[in-house]
């Protein structure tokens, strides 16, 4: 059925019906194709997807019986946008048939690989598909009178499966079997199809029976051979890791029982990226655990507190993963990186634990008296200081769709290390304190130049804190001049902080950083209604030149094209093929290949060039992507739905050459294509009429012999060598009709007997049709995607919805256009965290304010949080690094940092000013006192982040934004912690000597 009559007739009150009885919808979709119709219904969030499947359960029975005769049911799929491919396996076999292959993948490989825990493995794509082939010669049937009809009726009435019952005779009971259905290709050429004057016409005599496969649609080629690929996706919780390693388990079981010619290769193996990605992360929180306890050994001088806090840090992520598997949590990418952001943390809870426990271990008392007096001193600030870390994070699980699917378990893996990290420095550390700390040496008072002997760490120690002495006296000279003038100096601060914020927009703006994934994939589409084998031959010369235009190692190109056999793969495919001259090009490279991103402009530049007429788009090849894309073949995607449809096509033509001035966008065109080639038969109802016929007469003799007869009259005969039941479909071959006046050839008959030509009956002429029609809510529409090279995705689609807004007015009248996908996606995220900072602050203020019992000294602790702001400001515009929401994490844990920092100054500050009332006075020491625990911390969290900050190794492009805004943020939030906030502190309570008895005592920390 035509791509119109499928909108028209099936899938337009299918989709009216469906929003009448389906709750919670948020949006529906369509694409109506030749013979094909997928519906997409996008859920609000938090709608229960089982009652919406039981809802359409429902609605597909009662549609069913509205639909023309011969239509199958509507088959209803659970898809969310992780449901993507993983791993493919190439089906190959010396010798063996394209047929061959993708019966073996079909009925042997894929049924044992859905056992696989989380994998989602569809209809195999390419290769031909068997069935029992009726091959019918239009000739040798108007020779006989007869029609493609006819033969649909006689395999009809000659293939009988009822039960034919049992007799008794005797002692026993017989079963009786008719050979009431044909068994053999044999029994099928023998097949009486029609008794004509006496004389009976069999099967072989108009046609003939083969053991073959239906007319191909579905080519698929490995390294430039035919071949089949099974398709593995993603479903579930399960990590990728795991489904593919269990897929590949599987295979020696899978290939036991099979040909020893067959082979399964994987190709297009996901896992390849992931793991590389993963070991990234776990090689940067060991390198960062690393760096950050040798920072710690330089400031406590003591191998034995550094090997107190180095034993915590694997324990408290430990506890964290033991958590995330409790919540349902896999190790991931985003979880692992979410561990590797908290090691900073997680060694800064030690540190301040063990640096109060050495504090009283310098006033002399004993071990054990130390560290209980020490522990339970810092419980409280310590316990405020992980709420404000943890509390920023609190907006993340807020985040809608894709953002939230990614964030969220990154967010739970830092609370729950934080956490567990509070739960150990209370516990752990503690104890083993109380076994390795000793009292500093007689004579020496400070634990931080205890040790003994005169090796070189000791000599390096003292050198160490005589230098860290001169840089604190130093800090104290700075910050009595700010104290001496502290309103000039916040106005200057904050005017900095302010005209840095300015830089904001020019930083640019990405959902996600893109990563290298060693892969690109290309979709191809040559001119609309090209035939599958034109196609395949444009393919095979573009994948040649493609080969000769890369000169960097190769290892598999792989190609679908057309669409597959079974609606489940063209549900699942996101590429945007629609009919045989679309298909794709998946090329994975080896090690040691340049970025590809720039190999991706080199082709972009190159292949449209060299073959004209072809239309390339550069498609997302990894996961992440895939992902943000939310089923979208590009991030960029302009919709234009109205019930004109005509009038829409050209304006989105005139859309479209507007947006190519649009600089950075890239690989526009409209998934729609027009000017599919049709051939049109105007059937003269009079004259049927006076043949005796009817339109039904018509129609059928045309469609069993050109769309066969599995719709019309299905047939199957069981196979008794595999047991398994193939089509047994009458059709004309591909090459029954090599001219038009062939096709008026086709002979007609009616239930009389009577019989014409289509030609007599008719005009037969060539037309246009539409390859697809889509649907958005209902309504028609086009659809006009882009990607984005050379700039951010913020800017380009800033400048898209510029071009809509200006070319909009023209629109027909009752159509809109709106620009939707990765675009918006990202606004809503960007959106959604924007106001979590400022509920971050709100939240932290309030922290703090129940802390302190204090209305001011919550307002002087938040002061310093715009400079974090302004140091990610400064960090990414000088390093080159759009907004992306793992950089807008970074800002999130950087406000939690600096607010545990200030929390600590201010603590100290407030219990000297309870003691002397001099706030100018207490600012100076809160300031010298707490530069040491301040500056290890913020030095910490930055040596922690400095590997995953240089984004070096696969897939860690990722997380790098995360790390360099972390890094930028902290500088700048430790100065405003060590400046600005003992500066607003004065001023804030200047007046408070009178009030200065009321501040309760404040813990040493």
């Amino acid at each position: 059925m035509p791509a119109d009559e499928m909108a028209g007739r099936i899938i337009t009150p299918y989709e009216c019906l469906l929003t009448k009885s389906v709750n919670n919808i948020e949006h529906v979709e369509s694409e109506s194709m030749q013979g094909l119709g997928i519906v997409r219904i996008h859920l609000q969030p938090g709608a229960d997807v089982r009652t919406a499947m039981a809802q359409l359960t429902s609605v597909a029975q009662t549609v069913i019986k509205q639909m023309p005769p011969g239509t199958a049911a509507p088959l209803i799929l659970n898809h969310d946008v992780s449901t993507v491919p993983i791993i493919q396996l190439a089906v190959s076999g010396e010798g063996m048939s394209e047929q061959q292959l993708f019966d073996l993948a079909q009925v042997q490989v894929q049924p044992q690989l859905v056992t696989v825990p989380g994998a989602s493995v569809p209809f195999p794509s390419g290769g031909r598909q068997r069935q029992y082939q009726v091959d019918l010669d239009p000739t040798a049937l108007a020779a006989h009178g007869l029609s493609a009809t006819d033969v649909a009726a006689a395999i009809a009435v000659q293939n009988q499966n009822n039960p034919s019952g049992f007799v008794k005779i005797g002692a026993f009971q017989y079963a009786v079997r008719l050979n009431s259905a044909p068994s053999t290709v044999v029994d099928l050429n023998a097949l009486p199809v029609k008794v004509v004057d006496g004389s009976t016409i069999y099967m072989r005599d108009v046609a003939h029976v083969r053991d073959g496969s239906a007319p191909q649609t579905n080519v698929v080629h490995v390294d430039g051979k035919r071949s089949v690929s099974i398709t593995v996706l993603k479903n579930g919780a399960n990590s990728t890791l795991s489904i593919i390693q269990g897929v590949k388990d599987a295979l020696p079981r899978v290939l036991a029982g099979l040909p020893a010619a067959l082979k399964l290769t994987p190709v297009g193996d996901q896992s390849l990226f992931v793991r590389a990605a993963v070991d990234g992360v776990v090689r940067e929180g060991v390198l960062a655990a690393a760096l950050t306890s040798l920072m710690i050994l330089l400031f406590l001088g003591s191998w034995r507190s550094t090997l107190i806090i180095c034993l915590s840090i694997p324990l408290a992520v430990m506890s964290a993963v033991a958590l995330l598997y409790l919540t349902g949590q896999t190790l991931n990418v985003m979880t692992l990186g979410g561990l590797a952001l908290a090691v900073g943390i997680l060694v800064d809870e030690g540190t301040v634990t063990i640096e109060n426990i050495n504090w009283h271990l310098e006033q002399g008392k004993p071990t054990i008296d130390a560290i209980l007096d020490g522990a339970a001193q810092i419980v409280q600030p310590a316990f405020v200081s992980m709420l404000c870390i943890c509390i920023v994070f609190v907006p993340m699980f807020f985040l809608p769709g894709v953002a939230g699917f990614l964030f969220v378990p990154m967010a739970l893996a830092i609370v729950f290390a934080v956490a567990s990290s509070f739960v150990l420095s209370r516990t752990v550390v503690p104890m083993l304190a109380r076994f390795l700390l000793k009292p500093p040496a007689s004579g020496t008072g400070d634990v931080h130049l205890a040790g003994g002997g005169d090796h070189a760490l000791t000599r390096f120690q003292h050198a160490f804190e005589y230098r860290f002495e001169r840089l604190r006296a130093s800090y104290g000279d700075v910050l009595a001049r700010v104290l001496e003038r502290p309103w000039r100096f916040m106005g200057i601060f904050m005017a900095l902080v302010i005209a840095s914020l300015a830089l904001t927009p020019f930083a640019g703006e990405v959902f996600f950083p893109d990563v290298d994934s060693g892969q690109l994939k290309i979709h191809v589409r040559t001119p609309a209604g090209t035939r599958i084998e034109e196609t395949a031959r444009t393919f095979a010369a573009i994948e040649q030149r493609i080969s000769t235009l890369l000169t960097d190692p190769i290892t598999s190109i792989t190609d679908n094209i057309g669409l597959p056999v079974s609606s489940i793969n063209a549900t699942y495919d996101n590429s945007g093929t629609v009919g045989p001259q679309d298909g794709d090009i998946l090329i994975t490279l080896g090690d040691g290949h340049r970025a590809t991103a720039e190999l991706t402009a080199l082709l972009r530049e190159a292949l449209p060039r060299e073959f004209a007429g072809v239309q390339f788009a550069f498609l997302p090849a990894d996961i992440t992507s895939q992902i943000l894309n939310a089923g979208a073949p590009a991030p960029i995607h302009v919709l234009v739905r109205g019930k004109k449809l005509p009038a829409n096509e050209a304006f989105a033509r005139k859309m479209m050459h507007a947006l190519r001035a649009v600089p950075g966008l890239v690989d526009l065109r409209i998934q729609e294509p027009a000017g599919y080639p049709q051939l049109n038969v105007d059937v003269d109802r009079s004259r049927v009429a006076q043949y005796g016929m009817t339109e039904q007469d018509v129609t059928g003799s045309v469609a069993s012999l050109l769309a066969g007869t599995i719709q019309t009259a299905p047939v199957y005969l069981l196979n008794p060598d595999n047991g398994v039941s193939y089509p047994v479909v009458a059709q004309a071959t591909d090459y029954a009709f090599p001219l038009l006046d062939a096709l008026a050839q086709v002979p007609v008959a009616s239930a009389t007997g009577d019989t014409a030509i289509l030609g007599g009956l008719g005009r037969v002429y060539r037309g246009n049709s539409r390859s697809v029609v889509s649907h958005y809510d209902i309504q028609p529409a086009i659809n006009i995607y882009g990607a984005v090279q050379g700039r951010d995705l913020g800017a380009v689609a800033r400048d898209v919805q510029v071009v809509i807004d200006d070319t909009g007015k023209q629109a027909p009248k009752g159509s809109t256009v709106s620009l939707t996908g990765q675009a918006t996606v990202m606004n809503t995220a960007f959106h959604g965290l924007g106001w979590g900072v400022v509920g971050a602050i709100v939240l932290i203020y309030l922290l703090v304010m129940v802390n302190f019992q204090s209305l001011m000294d919550p307002l002087v602790i938040i002061a310093g949080l715009p400079a974090a702001v302004a140091g990610v400001v400064w960090t990414l515009f000088l390093t080159g690094t759009p907004w992306s929401v793992p950089a807008l994490t970074g800002v999130l844990m950087c406000m939690g940092l600096a607010t545990a920092n200030s929390v600590l100054v201010i603590s100290f500050a407030r219990e000297q000013l309870a003691l002397h009332g001099d706030a100018v006075r207490a600012a100076l020491e809160a300031g010298t006192v707490r530069f040491r625990p301040v500056l290890m911390t913020a030095l910490a969290m930055m040596l922690g982040m400095l590997p995953m900050a240089l984004g070096l190794g696969e897939g860690a492009e990722q997380n790098a934004p995360l790390g360099r805004a972390v890094i930028g943020g902290l500088l700048a939030a430790t100065a405003a912690t060590l400046l600005l906030v003992p500066a607003v502190f004065a001023v804030v309570h200047r007046r408070s000597r009178a009030d200065a008895a009321s501040i309760q005592d404040a813990s040493h920390v």
